[in-house]
């Protein structure tokens, strides 16, 4: 039995941040980071079941084409990835009465739907990139036993090319859902090799008044290459994603619509054409 203090709930029984219980939420979720992100996915819907508000935590659940889905807001940054996580793992796969983890477990589908800069010239705005890996520069994982599932080599790897400060701790590398890779995938999409940073910006190489522990990171990461594989965009949420799915047993994927390339210095001529434009490919090859 898991104690209060450690699975915090409301009065009504649902999960303390989510503010829901296991009937709101489908098997297939999209995350997107922005709240008002939401309702742009679910304008689509032809029918919206049930919608709920808790802090930056929106969830709205609906039908697209025959198939029930669930659009959340998460908030940025791995730290908001922990708590939506875990909390939508108790949904499924703890009794919320009894307190205990259920005997048969559940494994969500979750598809994160968001933007990034690319760090390669041959990554352009308004393309959509499709992260085969997760590369994770915070530390909030290693509060987990992420050894178990994380690619070594790839972070050994990193670690020597970026001649990466220990100090902040060993990066880690997630590989995504195989399965949602083949259902999402087509000649519109550039698999890459996602950096998840920590924060946005020292954590990704901005200066404005404060100096960086590294401020050649980000052209250490734009040549970075481990068997042909290279860095493609740097975001905030996908290698949280990737390996807290993968402990819990979730397929997670995450698509990201390029708005920036820190590359070629050029930004999208209208970044919500392609956000927009990504969200419908993906509501379509969910529902197929």
């Amino acid at each position: 039995m898991i104690a209060s203090s450690e699975l915090i709930l409301n009065p009504d029984g649902s999960v303390y941040h989510l503010n829901l219980l296991p009937e709101h939420i489908a098997h297939d979720i999209i995350f997107v980071g922005d709240q008002n992100r939401v309702e742009k996915i679910t304008k689509h819907f032809e029918k919206i079941e049930y919608s709920q508000q808790k802090r930056e935590f929106k969830t709205q659940t609906g039908i697209y084409k025959g198939k029930r889905i669930t659009v959340m807001s998460t908030g940025i940054g791995p730290d908001n990835i922990d708590i939506v996580m875990n909390e939508l793992d108790a949904l499924v796969n703890i009794d919320l009465k009894t307190r205990e983890i259920k005997e048969e477990l559940t494994s969500l589908n979750i598809i994160r739907i968001g933007t990034s800069g690319s760090l390669q010239a041959d990554v352009p705005c308004d393309s959509f990139v499709m992260s085969q890996y997760g590369l994770g520069l915070d530390n909030m994982l290693r509060s987990y036993l992420i050894d178990e599932v994380s690619e070594k080599a790839m972070e050994d790897a990193f670690i020597t090319q970026t001649n990466w400060d220990m100090k902040k701790g060993r990066p880690y590398v997630i590989k995504g859902s195989e399965i949602l890779e083949k259902k999402l995938e087509s000649d519109k999409i550039i698999k890459g090799f996602t950096g998840t940073a920590g924060g946005f910006y020292g954590p990704q190489g901005r200066v404005l008044r404060l100096n960086i522990q590294d401020p050649d990171l980000n052209s250490k990461m734009d040549q970075f290459e481990y068997e042909g594989i290279k860095m493609t965009n740097l975001e905030m949420e996908t290698g949280a994603i990737y390996g807290l799915g993968k402990l819990l047993g979730h397929q997670c994927l995450s698509l990201n619509a390029i708005i920036a390339n820190r590359a070629t210095g050029t930004f999208s001529e209208d970044p919500y054409k392609a956000v927009d434009a990504l969200i419908e490919y993906a509501l379509d090859k969910l529902a197929e």
